[in-house]
């Protein structure tokens, strides 16, 4: 059983919302938000990615894939 989630998908798509339209640093916006400021780079490399921006991770439907596949074998 995974562990719970710390922070919720609402403040996490709010973060990662604000450092791609604001341009703001995120360590301001975690800051702000009371985020550890790298759990809000990793989720802003992982939009980056789901949004055709980056290439050198797997997006969260591959990964969802990977891990189905992993369960099933």
């Amino acid at each position: 059983m995974p562990a719970p989630r710390k922070y919720p998908d609402e403040l996490r798509e709010r973060a990662v919302r604000e450092v791609r339209t604001t341009g703001r640093p995120i360590a301001h916006v975690a800051k702000d938000l009371g985020i550890h400021k790298e759990a809000l780079r990793g989720w802003v490399r992982q939009a980056e990615v789901d949004h055709g921006e980056r290439d050198d991770r797997l997006t969260t439907a591959e990964r969802d894939a990977l891990k189905q596949l992993r369960k099933e074998g």
